[in-house]
């Protein structure tokens, strides 16, 4: 049987919080001893990781303890955004192996890293496999680092997210076993008998019509349509045009993952960052490195259209669930969460409606992996919801 708890807590005293956080935790899965523990600290714990590291290590009774520093954190019908806050996922059972990864010195070194992580891995697949992806987000390439992984590890499910902060360090922060580091990734292998439902949600959709790259130079788009890029991005941003910098946090480009398509379908495209943009040169850099001939759109980020998607997101996920989920994993970007909403706890409380009171930790993080079409992506504005739970037919 398969057992999980969470637990949250706000103590500004870190060792009692990790201590609190896991009390709650191993009450809730009716453990004394954890097979694994994913945990997020927030950046007001920074001075004290070691010790939090330490302390959830000796609390869970395992030495399968990963996680990472975060912006903010999440534990099932909580979301904390701001302030000194931990959240443990604790679980058990026959059905389950838990295995801690890591590889330092990711910088420059994406394939590298994949690789070692896989080569880490494959001693412990078993017939059902969950890989927890916690990476620094300021040097993580994600692109050729998924695309090494999954090679390496055909039909692993794989998920995760971009460690955070708060902005007051510059610098993201990796646990792992007793080591605490950052440029690094720590995993979590979740392998043996089990059923795993997966589904991500998006906070962005389509602004006016599709448009083809007809000038680019590296990830400078010159020209849409024949059109100066930026005359482009301006119309379809409208009023928010006015304040660039806010048109840079709402307005992204969308690059479809099919040829030629009329419209961004949901679940068919990724979102890119416009990274610049120059009304006096015309153009506008994005995150991405589009082709001449490529199509592209412009995507707006909503509350909206987020909550729509969420549901409908959640509603598939419990449509083919044979059983309940034992526990889960969020990981949703920074830039939803109450920011988005304009109301605390958004995503959690659907989750908890849609698919029961169920165990679930996450973080905000900085990029999400996960589902995009038929393989794992890098995914943004997303909210990637990973769930376990015992086998059972449909």
């Amino acid at each position: 049987m398969l057992r999980a708890g969470t637990g949250i807590s706000v103590s500004h005293n870190p060792r009692t919080a990790a201590i609190e956080a896991c009390a709650a935790a191993m009450a809730q899965a009716g453990l004394a001893q954890a097979a694994g523990a994913i945990f997020f600290a927030t950046t007001a714990h920074g001075g004290a990781f070691p010790l939090i590291l330490r302390t959830v290590g000796e609390q869970t009774k395992t030495r399968e303890v990963v996680g990472c520093s975060s912006v903010g954190v999440i534990a099932s019908e909580s979301e904390v955004e701001t302030g000194p806050a931990l959240s443990v996922l604790v679980f058990g059972g026959t059905e389950l192996n838990a295995k801690r990864l890591f590889v330092p010195s990711l910088r420059g070194r994406a394939r590298e890293v994949a690789l070692e992580l896989a080569a880490a891995a494959k001693p412990a697949l078993g017939q059902s496999n969950l890989l927890c992806i916690f990476a620094d987000t300021y040097n993580m390439n994600a692109d050729p680092f998924l695309a090494a992984l999954e090679a390496e590890l055909p039909g692993v499910v794989i998920v995760g997210g971009g460690a955070s902060e708060d902005g007051s360090i510059g610098e993201t922060f990796q646990f792992c076993g007793d080591t605490v580091s950052s440029n690094a990734v720590s995993a979590m292998l979740i392998s043996g008998d089990f059923d795993l439902n997966v589904g991500a949600s998006l906070a962005c959709t389509q602004i006016g019509p599709m448009h083809r790259v007809t000038e680019v130079r590296d990830n400078v788009v010159i020209a849409l349509d024949g059109r100066p890029a930026y005359e482009v991005f301006a119309e379809a941003a409208g009023p928010l045009a006015d304040d660039l910098r806010r048109a840079l946090a709402f307005v992204f480009l969308g690059v479809p993952l099919d040829d030629n398509p009329s419209r961004l379908e949901r679940g068919r495209f990724i979102v890119r960052n416009i990274v610049g943009a120059s009304e006096e040169h015309g153009v506008i850099a994005v995150a991405h490195y589009p082709q001449v001939g490529d199509a592209v759109g412009l995507v707006l980020r909503n509350a909206e259209r987020a909550r729509e998607d969420l549901k409908a997101t959640l509603a598939e996920m419990s449509d083919r669930s044979a059983r309940p989920a034992a526990f889960g994993l969020y990981f949703d970007c920074v830039s939803r969460g109450s920011g988005l909403y304009n109301m605390p706890g958004h995503d959690t409380a659907y989750i908890q409606q849609y698919l029961g009171p169920i165990p679930v930790a996450g973080f905000f993080t900085g990029f999400e992996i996960g589902p995009l079409a038929d393989a794992t992506g890098l995914l943004q504005y997303s909210g990637v919801l990973a769930l376990v739970s015992e086998k059972g037919s449909s």
